[in-house]
């Protein structure tokens, strides 16, 4: 899912809410103090996919860029009313190469599915053949993958066994 992101720092609003939604979303961005500070709204409903938590289309982004020296720090909040009860959290570091050197790594082109130019797939909330992706590849029932917080508790796994038990029978 890359691209170029565009980031905003005019002060424009977010588009309304039936706007199309991206990839890439919406994104605005201000300075407060030596912290860019970036919000992306009108993201594609998808998977957060390090956890298996999925994000809805109503997901927003806050991501904070600082740079100290040569170390650019990144943390995002991400925040989904549909999903999670409290923010998610991550945050990344990187430091300053000033040759661009990467390390090598074979990549191979593969297309998966044929597509007309320009066609990007989605689907309606709630219609996504792929939501079920995480919890069906972990034997997790998908009404447990939306309980939010509540679900990094040890008692959790009670709850977990029981609803696998229901569904045995």
């Amino acid at each position: 899912m890359g691209g170029q992101r565009t980031i905003w720092m005019d002060g424009r609003p977010h588009p309304p809410e039936g706007a199309p939604h991206t990839w890439l979303g919406f994104s605005t961005g201000e300075w407060v103090g030596p912290t860019l500070v970036v919000t992306t709204t009108h993201l594609k409903n998808t998977w957060l996919r390090r956890n298996g938590v999925p994000r809805s289309d109503k997901a927003y982004v806050v991501q904070y860029f600082t740079r100290l020296g040569n170390l650019l720090n990144i943390v995002d909040h991400i925040y989904d009313p549909v999903y999670l009860t409290e923010p998610l959290v991550r945050s990344s570091d990187y430091i300053l190469d000033p040759t661009g050197r990467m390390g090598t790594f074979v990549c191979e082109t593969v297309e998966e599915a044929p597509r007309d130019l320009g066609v990007v797939p989605h689907y309606l909330p709630g219609e996504n053949p792929g939501l079920e992706e995480f919890s069906d590849t972990f034997d997790i029932p998908m009404e447990l993958m939306q309980d939010g917080a509540d679900m990094m508790y040890p008692e959790y796994l009670d709850r977990l066994d029981a609803l696998r038990s229901e569904q045995a029978e």
